[in-house]
């Protein structure tokens, strides 16, 4: 290995280790955040006994395998979903830096931000992923007020010189604004045809954060289609192991968190090769 690899690995550790330490803290959002509850104070403490937890049992996925599962003081049995997120967070954040910065040579202040930035986008589809399939709920604090982060991101990666799938300012404030609508707007005429509410105004909210972070084009038709043919695939496969026809209902909220991470992961480039055409016109 050379030096510039050996280099390179180190810091794709560190962006692993901040992953995981991160996925803690995102354990705390999933937990306390549908409760409208502080994910700041008290500290974290075992849900049945509510001992406080002590740091050396906090290490992520590591504590709840030298624990066997459980709390230390009350022996009560403790989620696997903890060091699963800690563990997909940890994986999630090795990919967006290998994706975001792909070598030394991109190893600069723009490529950096957009690494924190994404990030930020990230954590925040895999925190709202579990609390919507949990909850059928999707928190603001994991949907419109990201929409600021994300405009203010892309005007800060622009002044970087950054290069990427980033979209400028102006392109992320008309993708918010488009996104919400949008979603609004299908929400909104869903009730008042069928007096049904077919979409909740979390996933209006969810994509205008989508576009404040792509901007509108092609970003939200690539994603709401990735969403829409997953959801239908696994709402209908769904439906017929549990014998209930197609009368039922599944968190939109998941499937438009994936739509976004395949762009984020590779989605332009898929756009970008089997249609030019479309990938052209960015707003």
């Amino acid at each position: 290995m050379t030096p510039a690899e050996s280099v390179y690995a180190v810091a794709t550790s560190f962006a692993g280790l901040f992953g995981l330490l991160f996925g803690s803290f995102l354990n705390v959002c999933i937990a306390r955040m549908p409760e409208d509850r502080s994910i700041v104070w008290p500290g974290s403490a075992c849900p049945a006994c509510g001992t406080p937890i002590a740091p050396y049992d906090n290490v992520p996925v590591l504590a709840w395998m030298w624990l066997g599962g459980k709390c230390r003081s009350c022996k009560a049995a403790i989620s696997p979903l903890y060091p699963l997120v800690e563990a997909l967070t940890g994986v999630l954040a090795v990919l967006l830096f290998r994706h975001v910065v792909p070598d030394l040579g991109a190893f600069d202040a723009g490529h950096l931000a957009a690494f924190v930035w994404y990030g930020w986008l990230v954590f925040a589809l895999l925190g709202l992923t579990f609390i919507d399939l949990r909850h059928s709920i999707i928190p603001d604090g994991f949907s419109i007020l990201m929409v600021p982060l994300g405009v203010a991101g892309a005007w800060g990666l622009g002044a970087l010189g950054y290069t990427g799938i980033a979209p400028s300012w102006q392109e992320s404030v008309v993708g918010a604004l488009v996104g919400g609508a949008t979603l609004g707007g299908v929400a909104g005429l869903a009730w008042l045809v069928y007096r049904y509410e077919a979409m909740g105004l979390g996933d209006a909210k969810l994509f205008a954060m989508f576009g404040a972070f792509f901007g509108t084009l092609p970003a939200l038709p690539f994603i709401l289609f990735v969403a829409a043919t997953t959801g239908s695939l696994v709402g209908v496969s769904v439906a017929l192991v549990r014998g209930k026809g197609l009368k039922m209902s599944l968190p939109f909220g998941p499937f438009l968190a994936f739509g976004a991470l395949v762009w984020l992961f590779g989605g332009h480039d898929v756009t970008v090769r089997f249609a030019p055409w479309f990938a052209l016109g960015r707003l």
